[in-house]
């Protein structure tokens, strides 16, 4: 068993979200990869084309690498977020929804593996259903 505690001093059962997601990359990373400045990464955050959680020791703003693409965001993310987010979702919630695996989607893995795999209308169909 994880002895991990959660903010009221009780056991987490949940895994924690940064080993969840696995491979994260930062605001500089982004920007050198894309080759973009700072404040294009930033927009893209603004904008909820991207999420982040803060990670590691010193809580350094973090964007899971499965975000993006060759070009930038994957296009399909915004408006999955905005699905998960208008169903009450906060973005730590979504972050662990796309990267928690469903064996019933199409492709094996979690909905961010059928995201990028070109599933995203069953995706968003079971984000919309969890909001009812």
């Amino acid at each position: 068993m994880d002895d991990t505690l959660d903010d009221f001093g009780a056991p987490d059962a949940l895994p924690a979200l940064e080993t969840l997601v696995g491979e994260w990359t930062t605001v500089p990373g982004i920007a050198e990869r894309l080759d973009l400045s700072l404040a294009r990464v930033r927009q893209f955050l603004a904008d909820r084309e991207l999420l982040a959680h803060r990670t590691g020791p010193r809580r350094v703003v973090s964007i899971p690498a499965k975000f993006l693409g060759d070009e930038g965001p994957r296009p399909e993310l915004k408006g999955t977020f905005t699905v998960l987010a208008d169903g009450g979702m906060s973005d730590e919630e979504i972050l662990r929804w796309l990267f928690t695996v469903d064996a019933s989607l199409p492709v094996t893995g979690a909905p961010i593996d059928s995201l990028i795999a070109g599933h995203k209308t069953e995706v968003r169909r079971r984000a919309q259903a969890m909001a009812f």
